[in-house]
């Protein structure tokens, strides 16, 4: 890893928000899905929600990465999970709707820990999710439209955040992440060869210097270059293993 990539992946890192999310209720369509996680990375945002139904999430992982493997897609079989498991962490559910009590989206305080809901493209969001929203929220229109495309609106509603978290002083505050997760980071951003290796070997990610390089045993190093099933009979006779 050379200095200056090393160098733009920890700055990136000091200025993630893993207190400020979107929650896409079966927003299906591609181009809109790599939209938001785009624009989700772009304004620091570290983790997005994804709730699909059981038929679909079948085929898919719990979580994944998306916007150059930068920004974790965590997916939920259901509404009530998401929005569970974002109340449990503190944050305010905003859901994107006109209703009799929605606020223009630039009222809300975004420097709070938020969760912003965004609906399916033909029938928006749910009832159920409207039901466990704390606030509607809604981007004014002054045109024929009545709304945005979902990915467009995602994009004005986390500029409003982003521009109320700067100005709070939200992105000087350091790297939120545990120690483990930023080295995990690090390592995928930095190493991607030798992350590849060990996702397909099940070997653990070693640890990085201050300078981004790996700091591993020779066990690790003898493994890396083995085939599975060479090193797997080798972790019997590990003491036999050469000092790193």
């Amino acid at each position: 890893m050379t200095p200056e990539r090393f160098k733009r992946i920890t700055d990136m890192l000091a200025m993630r928000q893993t207190d400020l999310t979107v929650c896409m209720e079966e927003v299906h369509k591609p181009h809109n899905l790599a939209a938001i996680v785009r624009t989700a990375d772009a304004v620091g945002v570290h983790r997005v929600h994804a709730v699909w139904p059981r038929k679909r999430i079948a085929k898919r992982k719990g979580t994944a990465r998306g916007s150059q493997n930068w920004v974790e897609v965590k997916l939920h079989q259901d509404i009530q999970e998401a929005v569970a498991e974002l109340k449990a962490s503190g944050m305010q559910i905003l859901a994107t709707h006109l209703s009799d009590s929605s606020v223009d989206f630039r009222a809300i305080d975004y420097t709070k820990p938020t969760a912003i809901l965004l609906g399916q493209e033909k029938f928006g969001i749910s009832e159920e999710a409207l039901a466990l929203a704390d606030h509607h929220i809604v981007v004014p229109m002054v045109g024929m439209v009545q709304s945005l495309n979902v990915s467009v609106a995602a994009a004005a509603i986390l500029y409003e955040a982003q521009r109320q978290r700067e100005l709070a002083g939200c992105y000087t505050r350091g790297c939120p992440l545990p120690p483990e997760e930023q080295n995990a980071i690090l390592f995928e951003g930095g190493h991607p060869i030798f992350a590849r290796i060990c996702k397909q070997k099940e070997l653990p990610y070693p640890q990085l210097d201050a300078a981004g390089e790996i700091i591993a045993d020779e066990a690790w190093w003898q493994k890396v270059q083995m085939s599975r099933s060479s090193w797997t009979h080798l972790d019997d006779d590990e003491d036999d293993l050469p000092e790193a």
